[in-house]
Order: C-alpha cells, then structure tokens, then sequence
C-alpha cells in the first residue's frame, strides 16, 4: 500500500516536458528531499516524458500519463503513452543507441534514468506502447545540531 499517490494526464506536446517534471518534483518534496535528489528525480521523468514525445508519439499527438507514488521514503513514478511501443528493448538501454539520429538525439535517455534513479523497468509492446516505473529511495537527512540550535536563536543554520 502507498502513502501518497498523484495521476497526471496531459498532451505529448514538447512544451509540457517542463510541467510534467515541476509537478512531480513539488509531489516528491514532501519526502524533503535534498537539491541534489529533486534534481535526479526531475532530471529522470524529462527523459522518460521526452522518449514518450518523440519516440512514442512520433508524428501525431497523444496522451501521456504519469502517476506517482510514495510509499514510506521511496517515490515511484510511472510514465505510459500508447504509442509504437520500442521494437527491442535491451537494445534501446544501451548507451548511445538511437533511432533518431537524424535529429540528433544522443540515445542516453534510459541509460539517464537509470543513472539518476534507483530502479528503472520498462515494459513495452511494439505498437500498443510503453511503461517506464522508475524508484528512488529519498534518505533521511540529519540536521546537525549545532546549526539547528544556532537557528533557533535567529542565526541563519
């Protein structure tokens, strides 16, 4: 069972790229996260949602669909389209393949993710499309006590 859980749905138009990963950022914060986790994790769906973009949705337009999930100090995020689906997908984790050079694109976007995250599966079907659930483990910061103590007489900690 989860903690917490949030479902989007929005066009595979490029310029919701950077919607999509505002909103789930602000959804993980409160896991207070640090700079460094919300970044990876933001870092993580533009790339899914981009794959989606340009690979799934190809030359039309269609629905992408995130949810995610907390579950204790863990956030998992589910990125679908129902587009073409990836014909071989051990072939397309691996660093620098792609099937769009043409436009430039630098075939690192599963490789990224799964840089950025704990865990990264991808489930896909050629032509009926593809799952990306992606985990990753927020850990617990401890608050030094000195700063905490300096801030609370109105010190900056």
């Amino acid at each position: 069972m989860y903690d917490n859980e949030m479902k989007l749905e929005f066009l595979s138009k490029s310029s919701n790229e950077a919607f999509a990963r505002i909103t789930v950022a602000a959804f993980a914060s409160s896991l207070d996260p640090t700079i460094e986790e919300l970044a990876d994790i933001k870092t993580a769906v533009s790339e899914a949602v981009t794959n989606c973009i340009i690979h799934g949705y190809e030359d039309c337009e269609g629905i992408i669909k995130i949810k995610a999930r907390i579950i204790k100090n863990t956030i998992e995020i589910e990125v679908s389209d129902t587009g073409r689906g990836i014909e071989n997908v051990e072939l397309a984790r691996k660093p620098l393949y792609t099937t769009k050079a043409n436009l430039e694109r630098s075939g690192m976007g599963f490789t990224i993710m799964e840089s950025f995250m704990d865990e990264v599966e991808i489930d896909s079907v050629y032509g009926l499309g593809t799952k990306v659930i992606m985990k990753k483990k927020i850990k617990k910061h401890l608050v030094d006590v000195e700063d905490e103590e300096f801030a609370s007489i109105g010190g900056v900690g």
